[in-house]
């Protein structure tokens, strides 16, 4: 029996990617008020960000609960006897402690590991594609769970922010507090490194974003894996996929919509591209 795939939504992997790839996501949680929405179920990302610009309070985020991450576990556990999760960064959010403890839970004979992908988004997305695209070749667990480990030092995540105001609220700025007193017209671009937020640099505008993007993947010379999300604006995507598609193939860029627990943070309005580099030969 194959290893069964598991990741959480802060992957930003697509529903119609996770049914072609036969990857179970798990659902974080945002709060608006007094209601709680499942992340990407009970409330899409379009809906989401509406509210976030419309509502005078930012809302805020929740982890899945041991119990969610055990409801998963047994009934994959009745397809396999491997399971492999692999989640959200541990210093952004509990979700690898949830998933660790659900685990601890389980009863039966299915193997089951955690890996703390130190990312988020894509980051993590295009880590937990390059293993089920292994998975299908044959790896076992352990063959599995050292791949995404050792993926993790080859992906890349460069974000681009209209404003750090939503990141600095909600408490997960990270290395990136050192820009909060810019002035208010510089937007910044930050990356993950060692599993928080950390600065790239600051420009001016959205194009000269864009363009240190696109400079930024010129110079990988070996690209595995690609993706482009975007908040609110599709079209910046479209423009910077077609740009992309210069230097890698722009049917094998993946898209995706940042979800409602990211887009708390990241805010309207902002762009990311994930690299993931081939493994060196």
């Amino acid at each position: 029996m194959a290893v069964k795939i598991v990741t959480d939504t802060l992957s930003d992997i697509t529903s119609d990617l996770a049914e072609e790839l036969g990857i179970t996501v798990v659902p974080l949680y945002v709060r608006f008020g007094e209601t709680i929405y499942k992340d990407r179920v009970e409330i899409t990302s379009e809906e989401f960000y509406r509210k976030l610009v419309s509502e005078a309070n930012l809302p805020s985020t929740t982890q899945p609960t041991p119990n969610d991450f055990l409801q998963v576990y047994e009934a994959l556990a009745k397809e396999t006897d491997e399971i492999l999760v692999i989640v959200v960064s541990g210093k952004l959010s509990g979700t690898y402690q949830s998933a660790t403890q659900a685990k601890e839970l389980m009863k039966g004979k299915c193997r089951i590991e955690v890996v703390d992908s130190l990312s988020v988004a894509m980051g993590m997305g295009l880590i937990v594609v390059s293993v089920v695209n292994a998975v299908k070749g044959g790896e076992n667990l352990d063959e599995a769970a050292d791949l995404a480990r050792g993926a993790i030092a080859r992906s890349h995540l460069v974000a681009y922010f209209d404003t750090l105001k939503y990141l600095a609220k909600g408490g997960r700025i990270g290395k990136a507090s050192g820009l909060l007193g810019s002035l208010l017209s510089v937007k910044p671009i930050l990356t993950i490194r060692d599993g928080e937020m950390a600065p790239l640099t600051r420009v001016r505008s959205l194009s000269a974003g864009l363009d240190y993007i696109y400079n930024y993947v010129a110079g990988f010379s070996n690209i595995e894996g690609m993706a482009v999300e975007h908040a609110t604006t599709p079209d910046d995507a479209d423009q910077l996929v077609e740009r992309l598609g210069k230097i890698y193939p722009k049917e094998r860029i993946y898209r995706s919509v940042i979800s409602p627990v990211v887009g708390t943070y990241s805010g309207p309005n902002a762009l990311a591209i994930t690299i993931l580099e081939g493994k060196k030969k």
